[in-house]
């Protein structure tokens, strides 16, 4: 006789939402504000502050180039991920060692860089914007690895939940809150107190413990069979084989690892398209919205306010249907309802610059791109091997972000050949193909996260 649950559908859900409560899905909303409060210090913030003491925009432009180490930050990934710090791992573990000199190298810079006189010496200010930028990609490194180790599976989707929330209010401070700040007290006073809430990260960090994971079994025998085979090399190499294996386990071993793994290849090019619809509509929703008729402060308090709190919402929406039903539905869920909020794009195109449609045009789109990253960022974070962490997730999310940008990068072109009732039902079929691989993925290969299984 089959058993049945007779516990109400309401409260196996209500039991889903109590993973909030747990004290480590909590103690990565604080890891993500630390991490979101340095962007807008070299990004938004910082050209405002260029502006208003007369840089040039040519300059100005120039700036941009100071966010390159978010984008390369795998390449030292594997260094945050193996070599140890002098005195702070051995004391408090090899991420809380990481985040805590990530974290003291952004309170320092931040300050430095509110100490600068950008109208005089803007090389200087720049200088200090990408030891910033450099610091603040090293930290994501280490709080992202942290927040694979310290969580279960099905934590994942919470996680990730939190993980966004905490970054929209440090992006939210640093940004509006700093701009407030400098109306009243000065540039240098702003940025010394943007540098003071960088405590809110160390103190996180102090408080919670290391994660409790060592090598998988799997690793532990590759890099023992490959520091074997470069001792055995015949005298020079014998004397840097230690060096050569350290090399190996710590640079070559993540990538080998992730592509001895059955489909590997299709699941790059599944990280690639899953979001592609998305970010093909969102590269030319604000031209839309202006050549509709919007008006800027209607775009800002609708599309920015608004939708940042629908953001937040599908985030932790997101998260509750991973734990509810499991990582692979919830991408199929989350990313049917990302594909289909798209048509609402369409919908606004026919009704024209009504703010009640604009309302809920944004509302569907955010809620829906919320819930579709909280689950992404749950399978992005399953895939990685607990051994390498954070040289992975930085492979992973790195390959993420330039595939969304080089790919809708041809938004405008498209948008130039049709009207915007066909260039948004192009952008909702343009998120097929990445569903098509998920369920090709679900149905050729099994989805686990990666071993840890230890050698004690």
């Amino acid at each position: 006789m089959i058993a049945v649950s007779r516990t109400p559908r309401y409260r196996r859900w209500l039991e889903s939402c109590a993973v909030y409560a747990d004290r480590r899905v909590v103690t990565i909303l604080f890891l993500g504000f630390s991490s979101g409060l340095p962007l807008a210090l070299t990004f938004g913030t910082l050209s405002i502050w260029l502006a208003e003491v007369g840089v040039s925009k040519t300059t100005i432009g120039l700036f941009a180039l100071m966010g390159t180490p978010y984008t390369f930050k795998f390449l030292w990934a594997p260094l945050v991920d193996r070599m140890p710090v002098p005195y702070l791992t051995r004391r408090l573990g090899r991420r809380r060692g990481w985040a805590i000199v990530t974290q003291l190298a952004l309170m320092a810079t931040i300050a430095g860089m509110g100490a600068t006189n950008p109208a005089a010496r803007p090389g200087l200010t720049a200088v200090f914007a990408l030891m910033v930028a450099f610091w603040s990609a090293s930290q994501d490194i280490v709080i992202d690895a942290y927040r694979v180790e310290i969580l279960e599976e099905r934590q994942y989707g919470a996680g990730a939940a939190m993980i966004v929330l905490g970054y929209r209010i440090g992006m939210l401070v640093s940004g509006a809150g700093a701009l407030y700040l400098a109306t009243y007290v000065g540039w240098f006073a702003t940025y010394g107190l943007m540098a003071a809430f960088m405590i809110v990260g160390i103190t996180t960090i102090l408080l919670n413990p290391e994660p409790q994971v060592r090598k998988s079994r799997d690793s532990i025998e590759q890099e023992r069979r490959i520091a074997a085979y470069l001792e055995a090399r015949p005298n020079p190499l014998g004397k840097r084989a230690k060096a050569l294996a350290w090399i190996y386990g710590a640079v070559i071993s993540p990538f080998a690892e992730f592509m001895s793994r059955r489909g590997w290849l299709v699941i790059l090019l599944f990280i690639l398209l899953y979001k592609f619809g998305d970010a093909l509509a969102g590269v030319m929703s604000n031209p839309f919205y202006v050549e509709l008729g919007f008006t800027k402060i209607q775009i800002a308090s609708i599309s920015k306010a608004f939708g940042l709190a629908a953001t937040i919402i599908g985030s932790v929406m997101g998260g509750v249907i991973v734990d509810r039903m499991g990582i692979l539905k919830s991408l199929f869920v989350c990313g049917i309802l990302q594909m289909l909020s798209n048509l609402m794009f369409a919908v606004l195109a026919v009704a024209g610059p009504d703010l009640r449609m604009l309302t809920l045009t944004i509302a569907v789109e955010n809620l829906s791109g919320g819930m579709g990253t909280a689950a992404f960022v749950a399978y992005l974070s399953g895939l990685c091997n607990i051994a390498y962490t954070a040289t992975q997730y930085a492979l992973l999310t790195s390959f993420m972000a330039f595939g969304r940008t080089l790919l809708s990068s041809s938004g405008g072109w498209l948008a130039d050949q049709m009207d915007w009732v066909s260039f948004f039902v192009v952008t909702t079929g343009a998120a097929l193909p990445g569903l098509l691989l998920l369920v090709w993925l679900t149905s050729r290969f099994s989805f686990g996260v990666a071993a840890r299984t230890v050698e004690d």
